[in-house]
């Protein structure tokens, strides 16, 4: 009849949190057998709970290691949480708090971030954390962290997308100064295709669905930089194949005899397709662009729609031709600017299946 067994969801987001390398511990008043007992049901704490008053005893570098060990406190005091979460934070680790209680308030303040319970919890206890939970549910904060890892990879996926446009830009404007070329692209060209390709297809990176890998790979360090060396590589090849493949065409085109005018409506459709093919790419970072959830975002295909309309209306309409110097092309004239587009998607998806294969190698002889 006093039995208060846990939540269902709670037990599956312990496992989760657990696969995510996240460390679930409890800090409890409770007597430490009943704390063991909670834990044994939770799947956590296999070397038993830990006292209060043990930890009082403990020297700094006892506590340091302890806190480590241990994934259960018991009969704790509010001056043995802030040691515990103290003793987390110099070890490195990004430490959440959960808490309902006025005698909780130092600790939500302490952690790295404070979660009080909405329902249950305490006037103090919520002035004092950085986020409430609504429904009082261990869950919900494990949901969260899932958002939150879909959100960073996105955006991040967003700056590798982003960034070889600029990059390809001030390669062809380089190269149009050594070569001796007239300017490949005017000002508001340059505008042109910086402005659809944040406003259009860079918006279909942030509805891209989480990572199959995003919630078996532990957390990233602290001090992790948003870009790694391998992101770093992927911007310069594709930044400079995009930008040396455009000067090799526009070098084509003079010798053809187009008009300056065409070469820049030519350019500038080649560099927004390579772009376009690119969202593809982008979607994942390192798996296959065309895979079974090759179709899951919509709206990538959606602002994909768009960002041709755009394109049509720029090189066809008179007033767009007035106003961003573009002249209407032939029919024959776009196949530059896809095959250009298909020859990014092509070569960053050999790249990606190169790089799957060393970190397939490398995690195998880790385990080894």
């Amino acid at each position: 009849g006093i039995i208060d067994p846990p939540r269902g969801e709670a037990l599956e987001a312990i496992k989760a949190c657990n696969k995510a390398g996240i460390q679930v511990k409890m800090i409890t008043g409770d007597h430490p057998e009943t704390a063991a007992a909670i834990g044994r049901q939770l799947g956590i704490g296999k070397l038993g709970a830990i006292e209060g008053k043990m930890i009082d005893q403990m020297s700094e570098e006892e506590l340091l290691e302890a806190v480590e060990k241990y994934d259960i406190f018991a009969r704790t005091s509010p001056e043995n949480k802030l040691q515990l979460i103290g003793a987390l934070q110099k070890n490195g680790e990004i430490v959440s708090m959960t808490g309902d209680g006025v005698n909780d308030a130092p600790s939500l303040k302490k952690a790295d971030i404070g979660v009080a319970m909405g329902i249950k919890g305490t006037e103090t206890a919520k002035d004092a954390a950085e986020m409430i939970l609504a429904d009082d549910n261990f869950g919900t904060i494990f949901n969260a962290v899932k958002e939150g890892r879909r959100i960073y990879d996105n955006f991040r996926k967003t700056v590798l997308f982003i960034l070889p446009t600029n990059v390809c830009e001030a390669i062809l404007i380089a190269g149009s100064i050594l070569l001796g070329f007239s300017v490949i692209l005017t000002p508001v060209q340059i505008l042109w295709i910086n402005l659809i390709t944040s406003v259009t297809i860079s918006f279909g990176l942030i509805f891209e669905k989480l990572e199959e890998d995003a919630l078996t790979r532990p957390p990233r360090p602290r001090n992790a930089p948003l870009l790694s060396k391998y992101h770093i590589f992927r911007i310069a090849y594709v930044s400079l194949m995009i930008g040396v493949v455009c000067i090799l065409l526009v070098y084509d085109l003079m010798e053809k005899g187009f008009s300056p005018a065409l070469i820049q409506t030519t350019v500038m459709n080649a560099i927004v397709f390579a772009e376009m093919f690119h969202l593809f790419n982008c979607r994942s970072e390192t798996g296959p662009a065309i895979s079974k959830d090759f179709f899951a975002n919509k709206i990538a295909f959606l602002v994909s729609g768009l960002l041709v309309i755009l394109q049509l209306a720029i090189t066809y309409l008179p007033l767009s031709n007035i106003v961003f110097g573009t002249v209407p092309m032939e029919a024959a004239d776009w196949v530059m600017p896809i095959a250009i587009g298909l020859l990014v998607f092509v070569v960053v998806e050999l790249e990606k299946g190169i790089t799957r294969t060393i970190i397939n190698k490398k995690d195998g002889m880790d385990e080894k």
